[in-house]
């Protein structure tokens, strides 16, 4: 399994860390900073599923006046590291 922690930009949450094993799975997905419980529903919506699944559908989501979301830089964060 690989660790992954990844610095958002554009959004109010600072650092994204998961894990992804050998199958392309999620697993521990957390946020620090954001919207706390939002983020938290996002980690467990997404354990165990298909990380380039889960990018597809994160991706291009937007929060409010800004270009980006912490879901959409998760998306983003998954395509830089996926297997």
């Amino acid at each position: 399994m690989r660790h992954v922690t990844f610095k958002p930009s554009g959004v109010c949450a600072m650092q994204i860390d998961f894990d992804i094993d050998d199958e392309n799975k999620l697993h521990n997905v957390a946020f620090i900073g954001g919207c706390n419980g939002n983020l938290k529903a996002i980690g467990l919506l997404t354990e165990g599923k298909d990380a380039d699944e889960v990018a597809d559908i994160l991706e291009g989501n937007i929060c409010g006046f800004r270009s980006t979301s912490c879901a959409d830089q998760l998306s983003q964060a998954i395509k830089t590291q996926s297997v």
